[in-house]
């Protein structure tokens, strides 16, 4: 059995797991719960099988975890959805208005994430919030390339449906397109 220093491993992942979680979440309740269940997941795991990449373990982990909790957001208030960290839609560029816009794709983003099967949900996460390649995320999901790739492809393909199917009527007519 492997023994691990939990307050190091703590200390230097815990920035990317706190990032992992918070990226996906825009919530920082919801973010630290994940933080924690992220390391006691990691802490059980490791009880029961050899570690061999605890960055990669803590960032799946985290990513499963923030995906669980987005499906749970969805299904139990809707409406919080807009409420999610306020403080996101202030910027020092752009107007409120692209603000207002950006918070709501990005809100929009996360409920059609938490609707995806989840290998696709993970697949996507890994790439685009956790920067891995093919290759990484193949690794850690035990799946092969190609296969990450084609999850990639479902996945971006059902977000596409899924944002469509679910944009505001007053976006769709600025942009031509009528449902």
């Amino acid at each position: 059995m492997q023994v691990f220093d939990w307050q190091t491993i703590t200390e230097k992942h815990g920035p990317l797991v706190w990032q992992t979680a918070y990226r996906l979440l825009r919530h920082e309740a919801d973010a630290a719960d994940c933080f924690q269940e992220t390391f006691v997941a990691a802490f059980e795991f490791s009880q029961k099988q050899r570690v061999r990449n605890m960055a990669g373990l803590l960032t799946r982990l985290a990513t499963i975890r923030a995906i669980d909790k987005l499906r749970r957001r969805a299904r139990n208030s809707p409406a919080r959805w807009e409420d999610a960290a306020p403080h996101a839609a202030v910027s020092r560029e752009p107007g409120p208005d692209t603000s207002a816009l950006s918070k709501e794709l990005a809100a929009r983003l996360r409920a059609a994430i938490s609707r995806l099967p989840e290998t696709e949900a993970k697949v996507f996460c890994l790439r685009h919030f956790s920067d891995m390649s093919y290759r990484e995320i193949a690794r850690e999901l035990q799946i092969k390339t190609s296969a990450a790739g084609v999850l990639l492809h479902r996945a971006k393909a059902r977000l596409r449906e899924i944002l469509l199917a679910t944009e505001p009527e007053e976006m769709r007519s600025s942009h031509g397109t009528s449902r």
